[in-house]
């Protein structure tokens, strides 16, 4: 993957010294509210590993978002296939994040997702990209909403990978933007 430049942020894919800051946001009791699950040191580093050779296999991903001035990772923002939603067809591609709290509150994850939506859309040339979290999630469903994206409450779905253990994590809202509305609010924005 060719690093991705924004104004505070360098997109890059995983390295070695990003080890200790992804097990810590696949183990933060904040981070992982939505999520029925807590990475151990190991699950996580199997994890990153995923995550680096699909995004090297790919050119895209959920991708270490680092600091430019300080060489910092906060955590990740990316695209990624998903397969999470069975009503989905095969190659759809989902936005989605994951920083540390510490860095919440600070318009990194907006201006991350910005330059992916462009890269999703002028690089990939993919018509849509989606996004879902759980009801609840009024953080990312922000998120969501600051990018364009337009909730689909029809589409809204009770997530398969779930357990009935954490009911309250089932319910997941649905939010998608079409390649010609996000340029439609580029084009308002100029």
């Amino acid at each position: 993957m060719k690093p991705i430049r924004t104004e505070r942020l360098i997109l890059r894919n995983w390295e070695d010294r990003d080890r200790d800051l992804f097990h810590r946001i696949n183990s933060d009791e904040r981070v992982m509210e939505f999520f029925p699950f807590r990475r151990d040191r190991a699950a996580a580093d199997v994890k990153m590993d995923e995550f680096r050779s699909w995004i090297a296999e790919d050119g895209y991903g959920f991708a270490a978002a680092e600091i430019a001035a300080t060489g910092e990772c906060i955590g990740f923002v990316g695209l990624l296939e998903t397969d999470h939603v069975p009503s989905l067809p095969a190659g759809t591609i989902e936005i989605g994040w994951r920083l540390a709290p510490e860095y919440w509150g600070k318009g990194y994850v907006t201006e991350a997702a910005e330059a992916w939506l462009a890269y999703g859309f002028e690089t990939l040339g993919v018509n849509e990209i989606v996004s879902f979290a759980v009801a609840d999630n009024h953080r990312s469903t922000a998120v969501m909403k600051r990018l364009g994206m337009n909730a689909d409450p029809a589409s809204d779905f009770d997530h398969p990978e779930i357990p009935d253990s954490h009911p309250t994590l089932k319910r997941h809202v649905f939010y998608r933007l079409a390649r010609q509305d996000w340029q439609a609010r580029k084009r308002a924005a100029l």
